[in-house]
Formats: structure tokens, C-alpha cells, sequence
């Protein structure tokens, strides 16, 4: 029974990082949603490795890939759209 409810939370894990990936390909008109599917998959990812028994892997992937660089590439859009000269 567990290992039906663990099979369908993956499975719908899978099809959501999916919709978000593809999300983040054709956000061309919108950056930050593009940015934020992007942090998205990275996040669901750390869940997945979360259900594949890898809790320090989830945690670097959270940190890193979900927090750290979705924060990165919001401070580089600001600094792009500010239209700071150098």
C-alpha cells in the first residue's frame, strides 16, 4: 500500500516538474515566471530526493538549486533592468 501511494506522489512529482520545465523554456514574454518555474523544478527535484531515501542530496538541492541561484538570477535580472552603467 505504501509503495502505491509513494509510486502515484512520484509520478505526479514527475508530470508537475515537467509542466514547470516547460514553463521556464517558453516564458520568453515573462523573466520572473520563467525564473520561478525554473526554482520550481529544482525544488520539486529536492522533494524527489526526498522519496529516494537522499535527504542530504534534497538539502544541498534546496539550498542550491532551489534558493541560491533563483536568488541569483532575480538579483542579475534587477541589475540587467536597472540599466546600471559600468
Amino acid at each position: 500500500m505504501s509503495e502505491n501511494i509513494t509510486l502515484a506522489l512520484s509520478l505526479l512529482l514527475a508530470l508537475t516538474m515537467i509542466v514547470a520545465a516547460v514553463m521556464a523554456v517558453r516564458g520568453k514574454r515573462s523573466l520572473p515566471i520563467a525564473i520561478l518555474a525554473a526554482g520550481l523544478v529544482s525544488l520539486l527535484t529536492s522533494v524527489q530526493f526526498l522519496l529516494l531515501a537522499a535527504p542530504d542530496v534534497a538539502m544541498t538541492e534546496a539550498a542550491i538549486g532551489s534558493g541560491l541561484t533563483t536568488f541569483l538570477f532575480f538579483f542579475v535580472l534587477s541589475r540587467v533592468r536597472g540599466g546600471v552603467d559600468d
